[in-house]
């Protein structure tokens, strides 16, 4: 007789098992305080981060916690911006530490981006490590991430993140981010990345590298540039050359596409015209599939709202452990994308589909708060010293 295999189950304990281990094993913390541990320190950590609060108020939360400054004293102690490299390779590693076999054996689409954190400080030390850029959410100064991001039937993943400094360039990013997919050894079949990125040094170099690519490209000029290239009554491939006073003139092959946007605030049936261009390397693709595909990259954006729903707050004037933070909600992301797929199969004809209804990552959130709130309690009371003055 067949015996039936036990059923996989995902606890809210086990979740934070696996949380622990993920963290521990990739970042090493010495904590060797009578009270505090190195488990410790990571609960506080993912609690913060679960919860939208600060170390300091778990700690106060927690109630049989150590408290704050404890935490972040040994948080200070042992991450420091002079090892920003060493956490930042601890941190890609701990990005595709258990990612499904699968992703290996066939070509992966990729979507590279840069991601900002607002800054609001006027601290000399951090304001070094921060970017200028457009204003936006009441600051020009933000903590600047580049990351690499997987499509891939139904996951979507964070395989590298970079921390940019102000003395980076764009082709430098993007090496980077391509050599630590290269180190992997993944498959890539093509790159999609937005109008930042559409510059004539990254265009030489994704061709030159032989990176099959898609970019978007901003619509520029009165009646020369690239809106020259919008008209006709379709869409078509043709070549641009697109030139700039410091590098020079290039020749790309670029897909104008001819489409219509329906707008809520229109009427019904109402449609305007509208104008897209992609430069299109080292790929032989129809001007319409060419829109088709670089629809997949908005995944990117999903993947940020996800990482702000585990984002840990701070006031810090330490730039690696902000770093660390914000790459803590990109590590509980991909950790979620990883259990859903392993305990969310259905069992199909086939290729495998997952329920995704099943364990939201509003539930991974449940899950570790109410696991680390059993295990260290929370106060549920105050005690007041006198009573009130009466009236």
């Amino acid at each position: 007789m067949k015996q039936q295999s036990q059923p996989l189950i995902l606890s809210d304990e086990s979740s934070r098992g696996y949380a622990l281990e993920r963290l521990t094993s990739h970042f090493k913390l010495e904590v060797s305080g009578y009270e505090c541990t190195a488990e410790k320190v990571f609960d506080v950590l993912i609690q913060a981060a679960v919860t939208h609060q600060t170390i300091e108020s778990v700690c106060q939360e927690l109630q049989e916690m150590v408290d704050g400054e404890t935490v972040r004293g040994y948080l200070n102690e042992q991450i420091k911006t002079d090892d920003l490299l060493s956490l930042e390779q601890q941190v890609n590693q701990a990005l595709v530490a258990g990612l499904p076999r699968c992703l290996w054996k066939t070509p992966i689409e990729v979507a590279i981006d840069l991601h900002d954190e607002p800054f609001y400080g006027h601290s000399p030390e951090l304001l070094a490590y921060t970017c200028g850029g457009e204003a936006s959410k009441g600051t020009t100064r933000f903590f600047r991430l580049a990351t690499a991001y997987v499509i891939f039937k139904d996951m979507r993943l964070s395989l590298a993140l970079l921390f940019v400094k102000t003395s980076d360039s764009l082709p430098d990013i993007v090496a980077a981010l391509l050599r630590r997919l290269r180190r992997l050894r993944f498959k890539v079949r093509r790159l999609y990345l937005d109008k930042g990125f559409c510059t004539i040094p990254i265009l030489r170099y994704l061709a030159e590298q032989n990176w099959p690519a898609i970019l978007a490209c901003p619509i520029r000029g009165k009646k020369g540039g690239t809106r020259a290239l919008c008209q006709g009554q379709k869409s078509y491939l043709t070549q641009h050359t697109f030139k700039s006073q410091p590098h020079g003139a290039y020749t790309a092959p670029v897909a104008v596409v001819r489409t219509f946007t329906t707008h809520k605030r229109r009427k019904r049936g109402s449609r305007r015209l509208q104008w897209l261009v992609f430069v299109v390397l080292n790929s032989q693709l129809p001007a319409r599939q060419v829109r088709k595909l670089y629809r997949r990259r908005f995944g990117i954006e999903t993947s940020y709202r996800c990482m702000r729903q585990v984002r840990a707050w701070t006031t810090s004037r330490n730039a690696a452990l902000r770093f660390l933070l914000l790459s803590l909600a990109f590590i509980l992301v991909n950790l979620w994308v990883e259990l859903r797929w392993r305990f969310c199969q259905l069992k199909t004809q086939g290729r495998r589909q997952l329920d995704l209804k099943r364990f939201p990552l509003q539930r991974l959130i449940g899950f570790l708060n109410r696991a680390i709130e059993r295990v260290y309690g929370v106060v549920s009371f105050i005690l007041a010293d006198t009573p009130p003055l009466t009236v």
